[in-house]
């Protein structure tokens, strides 16, 4: 069997790897949703002391949908920062 990856030089720099952003956070928010119907749908999760967990999961998902649409604006692309 042979590696198909190139050995890397001693002082060589390191690339950097790609990590899919977007995607992250895309199912970031599919997590909070789906947190959410959990939590709408088990009384014992919404009702009482427990009142705030909805709120907390329609947080999360807010905070997502800001993340997603500053990624997808381009502002969140390291290469561009100055």
């Amino acid at each position: 069997m042979t590696d198909q990856t190139p050995r890397r030089q001693p002082g060589e720099p390191l690339e950097p790897v790609h990590v899919p952003m977007l995607k992250i956070v895309e199912g970031g928010i599919v997590a909070w949703a789906v947190a959410l119907v959990v939590t709408l749908v088990v009384p014992a999760l919404h009702e009482g002391d427990r009142d705030w967990w909805p709120w907390t999961c329609v947080a999360g998902m807010g905070l997502g949908a800001i993340g997603w649409v500053y990624l997808r604006r381009g502002r969140g692309n390291a290469t561009d920062a100055a």
